[in-house]
């Protein structure tokens, strides 16, 4: 099992960081939905063989009142974060996940995504897929938020290419990262 290292505050140094050692994606949402800060990243992996799975959170108003969370994890089959953080049992979004119509689609580097709703505890929307041959996750909270990621016809960047030196808006460190 790859240890899930100290998640990385919002700053310049942490993506580059992620953009030396990650191995899988490093998904962003951009442009940003309205009001949205990116709020923290983490990482699973070692040093020895790199970054397996990679988190960015972020922050921003909710679809019905207060403040919301959305997670973008990429990681390789197996590895078991985005279903740990979705709150399911298995390493992966389970047997059958994807059967039926998509629930969602999201723009990964100009190609869509298929993205179905799995089954995770309840205060929280957990959207899963596939891109790059990784799994694609996206969580939210509260549970409404997740209609976000169905509705707002989210366009992903990898912030490991090299020509992604955007200018990002940082916001207070994710609560959603520690643990």
């Amino acid at each position: 099992m790859l240890p899930y290292q100290p998640p990385l505050h919002p700053t310049t140094s942490a993506v580059e960081t992620l953009r030396r050692t990650s191995l899988v994606p490093v998904w962003l949402p951009w442009p940003l939905p309205p009001g949205w800060l990116v709020t923290g990243f983490a990482d699973v992996g070692d040093e020895r063989t790199g970054g397996r799975a990679s988190v960015v959170a972020l922050g921003g108003p909710s679809v019905t009142h207060g403040p919301a969370d959305l997670l973008m994890i990429a990681e390789e089959p197996g590895v078991g974060l985005g279903a740990a953080l979705a709150g399911l049992a298995g390493p992966d979004p389970g047997v059958g996940f994807d059967k039926g119509p998509p629930n969602a689609k999201i723009d990964v580097l100009g190609h869509p995504a298929s993205m179905w709703c799995v089954d995770g505890a309840d205060d929280r929307a957990a959207y899963a897929g596939e891109a790059l041959g990784n799994w694609l996750w996206a969580i939210a909270w509260p549970q409404e938020a997740g209609c976000l990621i169905a509705l707002a016809q989210l366009e992903l960047r990898d912030l490991r290419s090299p020509d992604q030196d955007l200018d990002l808006p940082f916001g207070a460190f994710s609560p959603r990262l520690d643990g």
